[in-house]
């Protein structure tokens, strides 16, 4: 029955009346009713089995691996979340919430923001040596939210859309495109972040620890790069 709403939700969006739910599913109206209520009854079931239930507690670990490097982390973080989350029912009833009453998003977000955003928050803080652990500043949302948000629409263009990404529909979470964003992501870190640049004195760095070298040619190159500034401190923020 939930399966059979999900299905409905996907196609009909949220506002798709009960009557006609049960009609698709060869049941009466009220045998409908008797396992669920009310419609927000049926949409709390739905959200549990599609939203929380498709999160996995093993992302939040090898998030945290320290034993292995940041590409690695958030590039196996990212395929895995792409193939098991961002499939047509999921993202079709997501949007079909943010275009009515966000009921759904609200809630998911709020997952996002408890699991999710604040562990890659430190992570990368971690990765640049900052030990700041104050609320993340404007700028790191936004590059955060482009690494998520690109991956995101991935999905959107072959599920929402119905777009072919990268001319395959099979190639739509390939490794090698989630692990392109992940990079552009990590290399845009030092100037977000506001990382000193090579040659100035203490006092630029005063307040957080050494940045530790990229690892990367590419990485080192845009170090080079980046304009000396200090990092204003802010409110804490969860660092799960």
């Amino acid at each position: 029955m939930v399966d059979g709403a999900v299905r409905f939700f996907s196609e009909h969006g949220l506002d798709g009346q009960l009557r006609d739910l049960a009609r698709e599913l060869g049941i009466t109206h009220t045998l409908l009713y008797h396992y669920f209520p009310t419609k927000q009854a049926l949409i709390d079931r739905v959200y549990s089995a599609l939203f929380e239930g498709r999160w996995r507690p093993e992302w939040e670990a090898l998030l945290d691996d320290a034993s292995l490097d940041i590409e690695t982390r958030f590039t196996r973080f990212y395929v895995d979340y792409a193939a098991v989350i961002l499939k047509r029912d999921w993202l079709r009833i997501f949007i079909f919430s943010g275009l009515s009453d966000r009921y759904i998003t609200d809630r998911y977000f709020s997952l996002l923001h408890d699991k999710l955003f604040p562990r890659l928050v430190r992570e990368s803080r971690k990765y640049r040596g900052v030990a700041n652990r104050g609320k993340p500043s404007v700028r790191e949302i936004e590059l955060l939210m482009g690494l998520h948000g690109g991956i995101f629409y991935m999905g959107m263009r072959r599920c929402v859309y119905g777009l072919a990404v990268n001319g395959a529909d099979e190639g739509a979470f390939d490794e090698t495109c989630i692990r392109d964003r992940v990079r552009s992501y990590l290399l845009s870190l030092d100037e977000v972040l506001a990382l000193p640049a090579r040659g100035e004195g203490p006092g630029a760095s005063r307040g957080r620890k050494k940045a530790s070298p990229p690892t990367s040619a590419a990485g080192r190159q845009a170090l080079a790069r980046v304009q000396a500034s200090s990092t204003k401190g802010g409110p804490l923020w969860p660092m799960h």
